[in-house]
C-alpha cells in the first residue's frame, strides 16, 4: 500500500505487536511450505489484522484464516482503507458489508478508512 502514511518505525511495530497484538488478541499464522505467509489477530466480534504476504496473495491463505475467524464468530466488523479495494473486494465477497466511511481523522494514518460487518446467517 503505498499511498499509505508510514507512522511508526520497525521498532515501534514489534513494540506494538509485543504488548498488545500478542498479549491481548487471539493470533493464527498461516504457513507454506515452513515459511510463514499470513496471519490473522481478533478478539470477540472484531478481525483486528488479516495480513497476507504479498507472495502468497490468490493462494487462499486469507480465505483459509478468515473462514477459521469466522467459524468462532455470529458477527464480525472489521476496518479497512477506503483505498484499499482489493481488501474491500475480498470482504465484500466473502459476505462483509460496508457500513461506516470515514474521512480518517480519528485513525493514526489519517487516511480514509470503512467500517465492515458480517453477520451470520
Amino acid at each position: 500500500m503505498p499511498w499509505l502514511p508510514v507512522v511508526h518505525g520497525a521498532a515501534a511495530d514489534v513494540d506494538h505487536f509485543t504488548r498488545v497484538v500478542l498479549a491481548d488478541l487471539t493470533v493464527l499464522i498461516a504457513e507454506d511450505g515452513g515459511e510463514r505467509a499470513g496471519f490473522a489477530a481478533f478478539d470477540a466480534g472484531w478481525l483486528h489484522h488479516l495480513y497476507v504476504a504479498p507472495l502468497h496473495w490468490r493462494s487462499g491463505i486469507g480465505s483459509a484464516l478468515l473462514t477459521r475467524v469466522m467459524d468462532g464468530h455470529d458477527q464480525l466488523e472489521l476496518w479497512t482503507f477506503q483505498q484499499n479495494e482489493g481488501a474491500r473486494r475480498f470482504y465484500r465477497e466473502r459476505g462483509f458489508r460496508e457500513v461506516e466511511f470515514t474521512d480518517g481523522a480519528r485513525n493514526e494514518e489519517r487516511t480514509p478508512d470503512v467500517r465492515l460487518i458480517w453477520q451470520r446467517v
